[in-house]
């Protein structure tokens, strides 16, 4: 069933929830890019419903900071400062090092054995696809240490906030080098996760997120 006919059949407060998460997940894999006009009657027909839900959906986009409700200019997916995006890189690095942290301590053999396998996976193939696939299976490893973590409050904070600067994040795996330094450090935070050391984990998967921000500013630079 496609996307366009799952949600024609939800209805009032679901059915804008659905959207949003829909448009939510274009957002944050760069299918609507930062700058970005949304188009309210365009989107309805897309997903044939009336244009009541979407105005809730942006609504609800604008309350977790993705869109900006701009009046008569319309509805505009929001662009980040450099600044901000530091900023929210910091806190990323700090709510994934705690997620790292509680799954080196909360961890089964079974789930370990499954992180390896992704990051096994990312290992063979890291070289040989393009960089927006790697960043998908890229989202696999980080995805298992939130559920790992085993809180799902902070997965959801975690996740909320990674939306956010998903795009920007995706724009990262195509730094030069990028991929090869992202497999070092996964690899990092997979051993101090099965060593089950805690600080180590968390520091491993600060370090991480704080290389992926420097690596964005860099990436940036190279096209102001």
């Amino acid at each position: 069933m496609s996307e366009q006919k799952s949600l024609s059949r939800l209805t009032g407060t679901s059915l804008a929830d659905g959207l949003k998460q829909t448009l939510e997940k274009e957002i944050a894999s760069g299918v609507l890019e930062p700058g970005k006009r949304l188009d309210e009657k365009e989107i309805a027909a897309r997903f044939e419903v009336s244009r009541t839900p979407v105005r809730e959906a942006f609504r609800l986009l604008a309350a977790d900071g993705l869109v900006d409700l701009n009046g008569r200019q319309g509805v505009m997916v929001r662009a980040l400062s450099m600044n901000t995006l530091l900023e929210m890189f910091q806190v990323m690095a700090e709510l994934e090092g705690l997620c790292a942290r509680l799954a080196a301590r909360r961890i089964s053999p079974d789930q370990l054995a499954q992180l390896r396998q992704i990051q096994q996976q990312m290992a063979d193939q890291g070289t040989s696809i393009s960089p927006a696939a790697f960043y998908d299976m890229n989202l696999n490893f980080h995805e298992a240490i939130y559920a790992f973590a085993r809180n799902e409050f902070l997965a959801e904070e975690t996740r909320a906030l990674r939306n956010r600067v998903g795009v920007y994040r995706r724009r990262v795996t195509f730094h030069p080098g990028r991929v090869n330094k992202t497999l070092e450090e996964h690899g990092a935070i997979l051993e101090a996760i099965a060593r089950n050391d805690a600080d180590a984990a968390h520091d491993a998967m600060r370090k991480h997120l704080t290389l992926l921000g420097d690596d964005l500013v860099d990436f940036i630079a190279g096209f102001s």
